[in-house]
């Protein structure tokens, strides 16, 4: 090889050693890493997964009636298929308990102020309760006459 073409393999891999290492030292904040975490689990828990691989409908409409949510008065098996719109219903609940979750967690940092604290307590506590009520009635509803 040539004088010219060693400096230039050289200078190359020199600079390609720096692009590496500066990429290799980059680090993401925990709270992008932590949402795009939750992001995703609430995606997958809601059905997302199950939507992207089937295309379902978004909702149907049988004897005059519209349905988001499958039950068993239009699939004789509820439990393996879903609607579109039964995902983005799921994920909101999902989104809700999460954030009911996040505030109780909130609250506890709040001690100095104690009715900051209860008001946060409170709504945390509001926000789970009502996420857990009707992702119950959802799976009562999907479940109808089983």
């Amino acid at each position: 090889m040539s004088k010219k073409a060693k400096k230039q393999v050289s200078s190359m891999s020199f600079s390609l050693n720096r692009w590496y290492s500066r990429i290799s030292r980059i680090r993401p904040p925990t709270l992008i890493i932590s949402g795009v975490v939750i992001i995703a689990t609430i995606f997958l828990f809601s059905g997302g997964l199950y939507d992207l691989a089937v295309h379902p409908a978004v909702y149907i409409y049988y004897n005059s009636k519209f349905y988001f949510i499958m039950n068993r008065y239009i699939s004789s098996s509820p439990i393996a298929q879903q609607f579109t719109s039964e995902t983005a219903i799921l994920a909101v609940l999902y989104a809700f308990g999460f954030a009911g979750l996040l505030t109780i967690y909130q609250s506890t940092k709040h001690a100095y102020n104690s009715r900051q604290a209860n008001l946060m307590l409170i709504v945390g506590v509001a926000l789970l309760l009502l996420a857990y009520i009707f992702l119950e009635a959802v799976l009562g509803l999907k479940f109808v006459n089983s």
